[in-house]
């Protein structure tokens, strides 16, 4: 019987080491890296920023099953989020060389090319969300949220905490 106990135990303290530890919500983003000046936006700068309705995007992680659905969501185009900062470069080649590297309050990083923002339909598709079901950015748990909605497993690329754009060049 005392194995069982002990067995149990460990089975229960093993899957929460095993769990996603919480999403700290963040409250400003900021854009530093290979740019000409860092641009950090405040949550107030974000809710009062011009923003697009989103469609509605199903979840599903890295092997295909459906996690949830996002309703309700307006966000700011990401190129749009880009527009004043001006990036590093002497040559337009070798804006070809940059990446953006995303990171959450957790640690969690998502990579986006150049190419793929700025020469591809996906930059299109990309938003940092400021409001979901009728609650604004500052309600938000998980805050500062990004998607990008033309991915086919679109959890992998779903940003909650977001708190760092880098803007790095491939060495």
């Amino acid at each position: 019987m005392n194995k069982l106990i002990i067995t149990i135990w460990g089975c229960l303290l093993l899957t929460g080491m095993a769990a996603q530890k919480p999403v700290q919500p963040t409250n400003s983003l900021i854009i530093d890296g290979k740019v000409k000046k860092s641009a950090t936006y405040s949550l107030r700068d974000l809710e009062t920023a011009s923003s697009v309705e989103i469609r509605d995007v199903v979840l599903y992680n890295h092997k295909g099953e459906v996690r949830d659905t996002l309703r309700g969501m307006r966000g700011i185009p990401f190129k749009t989020l880009m527009e004043p900062v001006n990036l590093d470069y002497e040559q337009p080649k070798e804006l070809n060389e940059f990446y953006f590297l995303f990171t959450a309050s957790d640690g969690y990083k998502v990579v986006f090319s150049w190419n793929e923002v700025y020469n591809t339909p996906v930059g299109n598709q990309l938003y940092l969300i400021t409001g979901m079901k009728g609650k604004k950015l500052a309600e938000l748990d998980q805050r500062i949220l990004f998607i990008s909605t033309a991915d086919e497993k679109t959890g992998r690329r779903y940003i909650k905490g977001l708190q760092q754009i880098e803007v790095r060049r491939v060495e």
